[in-house]
């Protein structure tokens, strides 16, 4: 378990700092992304098991409190536990920029401490099941299996990425230890060095499958991809394999050499065994397979997903919204936040951000949930298929423009009136304080939702 020096300096130095001037007033800080990558429509919520894990534990020992008072001269945060609470939109869930993906409220020190490690599991974490999901809308039902572990940026981020794209709606995984953790099916089959390490192919091949005949799957590119798929075709026929056999491409015009394969496959009576591909995928090439009709089953889904490539970090932000009972608010240009614990409402006809005591407009659906009070978890862990089965309901129910790989267009999310008249409230009231009572004529963009009245910078449900 991470210790609680798992974070940056300045939370400590803040932390340390709010005790000595005895500030322990209650603060609640929201989590969100500022906005999307221009490549992606929407989010999957992830990486909230893993906040949980770490608030639960979260303790300094002597020897780490002993650094910190003599190499930067912290001192008071003895026996500093993580007693708050936590609510949080489930994972599996998709979500949309400046939605929160969790709300903390602690005694601000607390609540301050763990920002760091918060950001750290869901902002990757969001980012990879997002980048997976997209894969699984483009493989239109053919299975993924993850292949990222060799490539991933560490190995806690390997982890983090098998279990991120079981979330999505990956089949399975190369990750043994991810699997036997997270309880997924682990799969794989044979490297080309295994191949080049026998006399030829067809003993390599025949080796492999006396050694394990109920799960034979034969990587045929090694030198000539048809005449592996041959080779494979001859060695299953002659030892009357008994599990599920298939060939798998790892090079070449893929959708060339699958339907070259498959009609080999299918002439010799295997129209059971499974044509597997992988080498360099993501979303838009799984989409290219599918448009070219490519009889493609499953697909290894390695480096572009486990280091989701084309948005490898979000712009994502925990912000303090409230402390002591007092809203509060940023004003900076592209930055600016709305004041007050939230809540997402979904419904038809698109969301909702709101105030979390505001009730929910007819016909939607409150997204965060309360999952940790008094620093414990409230249930434990979910199994994993119910992150599944969210995300496989929530894609499901997409709008195309939304899930369009290409230039997606992600929805607008909308402030509820209360939200954006206490922004309005709070805004007011710093500008006043500020002696700039009157706002800009054509203020910048702050990154919230677009105007709505010519006043505000927030739009209201009206």
């Amino acid at each position: 378990m991470p210790g609680a020096l798992m974070t940056d300096l300045y939370e400590l130095t803040m932390a340390a700092g709010y005790l000595r001037h005895g500030m322990t007033g209650q603060a609640t800080f929201s989590l969100f992304a500022r906005r999307l990558p221009p490549t992606r429509g929407f989010l999957v919520a992830a990486g909230l098991s893993d906040c949980l894990d770490f608030l639960e534990g979260l303790s300094f020992t002597d020897e780490e409190l002993s650094y910190l008072a003599e190499v930067h001269g912290l001192h008071g945060l003895d026996g500093m536990r993580f007693t708050g609470e936590v609510w949080a939109v489930p994972e599996g869930r998709v979500v949309y920029a400046n939605e929160p993906l969790l709300e903390v409220t602690a005694p601000i020190a607390e609540a301050q401490v763990v920002e760091t490690m918060l950001l750290n599991h869901v902002t990757f974490q969001t980012s990879v099941a997002g980048k997976a999901a997209r894969c699984v809308l483009a493989a239109d039902g053919a299975d993924l299996v993850d292949f990222a572990f060799r490539r991933t940026q560490g190995v806690d981020a390997a982890m983090a990425v098998a279990r991120a794209t079981a979330i999505a709606g990956f089949a399975a995984t190369s990750n043994v230890e991810a699997a036997r953790r997270y309880r997924l099916r682990a799969t794989g089959t044979m490297a080309h060095s295994y191949i080049e390490a026998f006399a030829d192919e067809a003993t390599a091949f025949e080796t492999f499958a006396t050694d394990y005949p109920d799960r034979t799957v034969f990587l045929v590119d090694t030198y000539d991809t048809l005449e592996g798929v041959r080779a494979a075709i001859d060695v299953t026929r002659r030892l009357h394999l008994p599990g599920q056999v298939g060939v798998r491409l790892d090079s070449g015009d893929l959708a060339t050499l699958s339907k070259q394969a498959r009609a080999l496959l299918d002439a010799h009576g295997l129209t059971s065994a499974r044509v597997v591909a992988s080498g360099g995928l993501d979303e838009h090439r799984i989409a290219d397979l599918v448009r070219q009709g490519a009889p493609i089953d499953a697909y290894g889904v390695g480096t572009k997903v486990g280091v989701s490539a084309d948005a490898p970090s979000l712009d994502s932000a925990y912000k303090l919204v409230e402390y002591d009972g007092r809203p509060v608010m940023k004003l900076s240009p592209g930055k600016a936040t709305a004041p007050g614990r939230k809540q997402v409402f979904r419904g038809p006809s698109g969301d909702v951000l709101g105030l979390r005591t505001e009730p929910a407009p007819a016909d939607h659906e409150a997204l965060l949930i309360p999952v940790m009070r008094g620093g414990r978890r409230l249930t434990p862990p979910e199994p994993l298929p119910a992150a599944r089965d969210r995300c496989a309901a929530d894609l499901a129910a997409l709008p195309e423009a939304v899930r369009c790989l290409d230039a997606p267009a992600a929805p607008a999310v909308r402030l509820s009136k209360p939200l954006a008249d206490l922004a309005g409230q709070v805004r007011d009231a710093l500008e006043r304080r500020l002696g700039d009572a009157t706002p800009p004529a054509d203020p910048p963009d702050d990154g919230m939702p677009s105007t709505g009245e010519p006043r505000e910078r927030y739009s209201a449900q009206q």
